[in-house]
């Protein structure tokens, strides 16, 4: 049996985990832009207004910019273990191999 169908919930699911993500990051940052904005007493309501727009607008952008370091960041590290991995690898099979011969080379020469 395939693993498409699987495989398209799963990206489905992702998508709609990303989509809750960014819906509950967009709530959060409104709802911290109205706080800061309704500590400024002295400003109008439509200055407010702005100030917690802006303020939201600002804490988005620094949560984009976060995310964006994180996956740099995250690819980077992907990028290094893999070649670790490879290396390392690599010498467990010459390990193996070279063990392999020396178990040989020892049967031949206890050989009667």
């Amino acid at each position: 049996m395939s693993d498409c169908p699987n495989e398209t919930a799963a990206a489905g699911l992702a998508r709609l985990e990303g989509y809750l993500m960014s819906q509950a990051a967009l709530r959060e940052a409104r709802e911290r832009g109205e706080a800061f904005a309704h500590g400024l007493t002295w400003l109008g309501a439509g200055e407010q207004e702005e100030i917690s727009r802006r303020f939201a607008e600002h804490h988005l952008d620094l949560r984009k910019e976060m995310l964006a370091a994180t996956v740099a960041r995250a690819e980077e590290l992907r990028a290094e273990y893999a070649h670790r991995y490879t290396h390392l690898r690599r010498r467990a099979t010459g390990l193996a191999l070279a063990a392999f011969a020396l178990c040989t080379l020892a049967l031949l020469l206890c050989r009667p």
